[in-house]
Formats: C-alpha cells, structure tokens, sequence
C-alpha cells in the first residue's frame, strides 16, 4: 500500500454553504462532480494532481447520509495553517482548538465546518 488514503468524502446537507466554506477557508476551487446519471447524489471535488503525494476527495451530499457528528477527521496541508484557521469563523465555522504543536510533525489546528463536520489544518511550521 502507498498511501494509505485513497480519497476522501465529507458528507454535507448544504452542498451550496459547505462548498463556500471550504473556498473560503482553503483559499481553492472545488469542481463539479456529479454523476448526471444519479441526481440523488451531489458532489464537489477538491482539485489534485495525481502525480503528487496526497489524496484528494469530495463534498458529498446524499439524502440518506446525515453531516457532522462522525469519527473520521481529514486534515489538510497548509503552508501555515494559522493562515487558513484565521478564515474559519468568517466562513461559518468554528475554531475547536487553535494551532498548536505535534512535535516532530508540525502543527494542527482542529476546525469545525458549517455542517458539523471536524477537520484538521496541518502545516510544517
């Protein structure tokens, strides 16, 4: 196994509000990623090189699917990520716990999105 994260989705009930956070917050684009096919599934795609290190996913909204409240934290690389927790809370979400140490691997700053979703900002410095 390379990389033990092959993609990622972040369930959500307002496809329109999470898209807008993460924008927001991460300072990227997400594209279109539905299948015309299944209009009961809608999906917005961070943008990924696959010929770099790292994984890549989507928003996902799906009736039968509920966001936030789960146990599955996804982190995202940050040059410096004070730069993307200071956009948070104007976005719509909520700083659960600012950036702090993990040692030898950097920092993280823990995040709330606007669905209840936690997730991680890491950054080396």
């Amino acid at each position: 196994m390379n990389n033990p994260v092959g993609w990622f989705d972040i369930y959500v009930d307002d496809l329109s509000r999470a898209q807008q956070f993460y924008e927001s917050v991460l300072d990227v684009k997400l594209d279109d990623f539905s299948d015309p096919s299944d209009p009961q599934i809608q999906m917005k795609s961070f943008t990924s090189d696959m010929e770099k290190y790292g994984a890549t996913g989507a928003l996902v909204k799906m009736e039968s699917i509920k966001a936030g409240q789960n146990s599955v934290v996804v982190y995202f690389s940050c040059g410096d990520c004070a730069i993307e927790e200071s956009r948070v809370e104007s976005a719509g979400g909520k700083v659960e716990r600012p950036k702090f140490s993990i040692g030898e691997y950097g920092f993280i700053s823990l995040v709330q999105d606007t669905e209840g979703n936690t997730i991680g900002l890491h950054s080396i410095s």
